[in-house]
């Protein structure tokens, strides 16, 4: 039973003072027979109060509201948690039946959610790839994991290509992004083939450097698998999730899972930083340095690096 401390710190500042900020967080890691948390401290510049309630898909929401001007905001949450494993799902039954148990699901309220297509232009090219009739030849389990190395191999891991609003049209055009992206790709995969999958947002913590995504938020899939239930699926790792995954929120996609996100009277300008520290039971830590806080991508004005220039200039020529 891996045990991990997670530090966790979002900071707003402005350029001028705001006011009237209304904000909601997702920083509550969820508690079954899997994952237990042991404590957790959260601080929040100005020390508002916040309210929690569950939200539809059973994660822990926490509001708050800051009404005086201020020019910033800090989110500090600093967790412990235990993750204990999960069997992996056999794949001896007849996939026949297993097919009919997936299409099954096309009539239940719990998985409408987590099959509804989001349309996009390249939604036809999509199609060719997951190819419904060659997958219903494997088991639902088979074809997840050949979807889930399909983007690990195709799609480039590099950071700042992207930001939380870049299109799926534009994910697909790059073949690049983070663990964010590579989660909406594969989410649009399977949804293709009719097996619901649910986006997951929480952290990745490897007892030893190479896995990527350590040391920031994760993102990655569940599927649902017939007669076994959800199953984790890390597309920017190829591997299925385990005790070394912390999961913090599941939805239909990053919207519902987003850590933070909210309103504020005031200046559009500013500027967001966020910054994850993973250590492990025995006071070794994923960065020797205390928590960094890295700039990040924000709707006004995303920077756009050299390798995703030049695949837009390759593109316009085509």
């Amino acid at each position: 039973m891996p045990r991990f401390n997670i530090h966790h710190v979002t900071k707003y500042t402005y350029e001028s003072p705001v006011r009237d900020s209304a904000n909601q967080i997702v920083l509550f890691p969820i508690e079954d027979q899997y994952q237990e948390v042991m404590k957790q401290q959260l601080f929040i510049s100005g020390e508002p109060d916040v309210e929690k309630f569950k939200d539809y898909y059973g994660n822990e929401i926490g509001l708050f509201m800051n009404a005086e001007p201020h020019t910033e905001l800090t989110i500090d949450s600093k967790v412990e948690v235990i993750t204990r494993s999960k069997r992996r799902p056999s794949d001896d039954k007849n996939k026949e039946a297993q097919w009919a148990n997936i299409y099954a699901a096309v009539n239940d309220p719990s998985y409408i959610d987590f099959l509804k297509q989001e349309q996009f232009n390249a939604l036809d090219e999509v199609r060719v790839i997951a190819n419904a009739d060659e997958c219903i030849m494997l088991t639902p389990l088979k074809a997840a994991e050949r979807f889930n190395e399909y983007v690990y191999t195709n799609f480039k891991y590099i950071k700042g290509v992207t930001s939380v609003e870049t299109t799926i049209d534009e994910i697909w055009k790059l073949k690049a992004g983070v663990c964010q992206d590579f989660a909406h790709i594969l989410l649009v995969m399977l949804r293709m083939i009719c097996i619901p999958a649910r986006y997951v947002s929480g952290y990745i913590c490897p007892n030893k450097n190479g896995m990527r995504g350590e040391g920031a938020t994760h993102a990655w899939v569940e599927a649902y698998i017939p007669f076994y239930g959800w199953l984790g699926l890390d597309p920017t790792n190829n591997c299925i999730v385990d005790d070394l995954h912390v999961r913090l929120a599941v939805g239909r996609n990053f919207s519902d899972c987003s850590p933070v996100k909210g309103t504020y009277k005031g200046t559009s300008d500013h500027v967001l930083e966020v910054g994850v520290s993973v250590s492990y039971e025995d006071g070794k830590t994923s960065t020797e340095e205390k928590i960094v806080l890295t700039p990040q991508s924000v709707k006004n004005g995303v920077p756009q690096n050299s390798y995703r220039r030049y695949m837009e200039m390759m593109q316009q020529q085509q």
